[in-house]
């Protein structure tokens, strides 16, 4: 069964007024994807979908990125086909899509990851023109939580990041992802701006094939959330492999999820996910995770936070 689901973040929206607009935000994005499904190409659903949240600034992807603890724009990204062939940036900046510059690493290239100057340099190859990804609203938060993280005069370092993120949990909001299947292949893609005041040349989940974005012949997943969890568990990996072992593709979810939990607590991680016949799964520990996702059985979108 042809089918789409995208991911906008995992964590807590605690100013829900927004919340009407990031349900149309993912809304937007699996529409956006659906119309290149329907023409057969999961491939260019996923780069589609993830390409309109990475523009919408509401999410923490491409313009809206958030701010590293120097004030810069650090992004990741990664894209998976059933096929295995993939290809994904790191700590890349100045791009308007990191998506479509993974997506050209995968085609390209004979590498899987390109990071920092060396992805910047290869999008300028690529033709992707210099963009400021940076919004006026993530600068004044940058500022305020900076503030208060910098407030004894210390070099930060993760404890208190993870303690202001405790605080403040709308900041774990990150990563925006889809997962599709054309009735041949399934194509994972993930992109984030990371975590808000991560130290610099932080890569996070994302970009780490089986961390945050994998995809096989048996099914694709893109996780959200703090990344060192889903990096640690491998947990896009373990997700697919539930679904190798037998499970559906939303006990496989659940399942990586109550990975995520029993290891590292609540409030850090979700996941969607698509198996090799179109089932759609997806789970989370947090509060908040904005999905929407439509099938051909479906007359319109099921979006839900």
């Amino acid at each position: 069964m042809v089918a789409i689901i995208v991911h906008g973040g995992a964590g807590t929206i605690r100013d829900e007024s927004r919340i009407p607009k990031i349900k149309k935000g993912v809304g937007e994005a699996v529409l956006a994807g659906w119309r290149e499904l329907k023409r057969g190409s999961a491939l260019d659903a996923v780069e589609e979908a993830v390409k309109a949240l990475e523009d919408n600034p509401l999410f923490n992807a491409g313009t809206g990125s958030v701010l590293t603890v120097d004030g810069k724009v650090e992004m990741d990204a990664a894209i998976m086909r059933s096929n295995l062939e993939a290809g994904a940036v790191a700590g890349i900046w100045g791009v308007k899509n990191p998506i479509s510059v993974a997506r050209k690493v995968m085609e390209k290239t004979d590498h899987v990851l390109l990071g920092g100057e060396g992805a910047v340099k290869f999008a300028r190859l690529m033709g992707f023109n210099d963009y400021n990804p940076t919004t006026e609203e993530r600068i004044d938060q940058w500022k305020k939580l900076r503030e208060k993280l910098l407030n004894d005069g210390q070099i930060p370092h993760w404890k208190k990041i993870s303690e202001l993120i405790r605080e403040y949990p709308e900041v774990l909001r990150s990563t925006v992802g889809a997962v599709a299947f054309d009735g041949g292949e399934v194509v994972a893609g993930t992109s984030t701006g990371g975590v808000f005041l991560k130290m610099f040349g932080r890569i996070g989940d994302t970009p780490i094939i089986g961390g945050g974005t994998y995809a096989n012949e048996f099914a694709g997943a893109s996780c959200t959330g703090l990344g060192e969890v889903m990096i640690k568990l491998v947990l896009a990996k373990s997700a697919v492999d539930f679904v190798r072992f037998g499970l559906t593709a939303q006990k496989a979810s659940e399942a990586a999820i109550s990975i995520a939990t029993e290891h590292f607590g609540s409030d850090n991680a979700g996941v969607i996910m698509i198996d090799a016949r179109g089932n759609i799964g997806f789970a989370k520990n947090t509060k908040h995770m904005s999905v929407a996702y439509l099938n051909e059985e479906m007359k319109e979108p099921y979006i839900g936070v």
